[in-house]
C-alpha cells in the first residue's frame, strides 16, 4: 500500500458530501478541536479524546465511525485484515499531524 492510496482514503473522509450532516459538522469542527488540544491521532488509525471538553467526544465518535467503515471497505477490497488497514492509517495520521497537535505514543498523549 502506498501513500497515494491513503491520500485517497483521507480525501474521501474529508469530502464526502453524501454523509449525514452530523458527520459533516464533525469534519468541519475537527481542525479547531485538534488545534485546541481536545482531540489527537492514535496509532490505531482513530481519533482519541485528549481533553473531554466541548463536543470533542461526539466529533471523535462520528469521525471514527466513518473511518472504521472506510477501513473495513478497504480491508475487504484488498483482502487484508482490518487491523492492518487501521495500523497503516494510524502511522500515516501520526506522521501527518502538524507540530503542536496531540498524538498518542506509548499510551501517553503528547504534543508533536
Amino acid at each position: 500500500m502506498n501513500s497515494r492510496f491513503f491520500a485517497v482514503v483521507l480525501a474521501l473522509l474529508v469530502s464526502a458530501p453524501v454523509w449525514a450532516l452530523s458527520l459533516n459538522e464533525a469534519m468541519s469542527a475537527l481542525p479547531a478541536a485538534k488545534s485546541a488540544g481536545q482531540l489527537g491521532e492514535q496509532p490505531n488509525g482513530y481519533l482519541g479524546v485528549v481533553s473531554a471538553s466541548g463536543s470533542a467526544a461526539e466529533i471523535a465518535k462520528q469521525i471514527n465511525q466513518a473511518r472504521r467503515e472506510e477501513y473495513q471497505r478497504l480491508a475487504e477490497e484488498n483482502g487484508i485484515q482490518l487491523r492492518d488497514v487501521e495500523s497503516i492509517a494510524g502511522k500515516k495520521a501520526l506522521d501527518r499531524t502538524p507540530a503542536g497537535q496531540y498524538i498518542l505514543l506509548n499510551d501517553v498523549w503528547m504534543k508533536k
